[in-house]
């Protein structure tokens, strides 16, 4: 029983993979969780004057969460980290949007993240 609630209960990260000189790139952790599943995303961005904003999203098809920091520029965090709590079981795609001056879009990366029930009852 352990041994399958196991295999049923490990978090599938795939990220998008990314090359060179790209602008924005993104880790969501823990490998494996169970739901209520806390996820820490960490966004890393190349320092630019025209970075303003980076919104972060988890989505299922039945749960919504998303965090939004302003940046100063090439000033800002090269590092910046969400936490994302209690999320329940599904399949999120989870998306970094890097946001530059008038709200445009500079870059934009997107991981699928699977959270299972813990299979326990009650």
């Amino acid at each position: 029983m352990k041994t399958r609630m196991f295999l049923v209960g490990i978090l599938v990260l795939m990220a998008v993979p990314l090359g060179a000189g790209e602008r924005l790139e993104m880790t969501v952790s823990p490998a494996v969780a169970f739901a209520p599943a806390h996820l820490i995303v960490r966004a890393i961005i190349e320092a630019r004057d025209q970075n303003r904003a980076m919104k972060v999203v988890a989505e299922s098809g039945d749960f919504y969460r998303a965090s939004e920091v302003e940046l100063e520029g090439d000033k800002a965090p090269r590092t910046n980290t969400f936490e994302f709590r209690s999320l329940p079981s599904g399949t999120y795609q989870v998306t970094a949007t890097l946001l530059g001056v008038d709200g445009h879009q500079l870059a934009y990366v997107r991981t699928q993240v699977n959270v299972v029930s813990s299979g326990a009852s009650r």
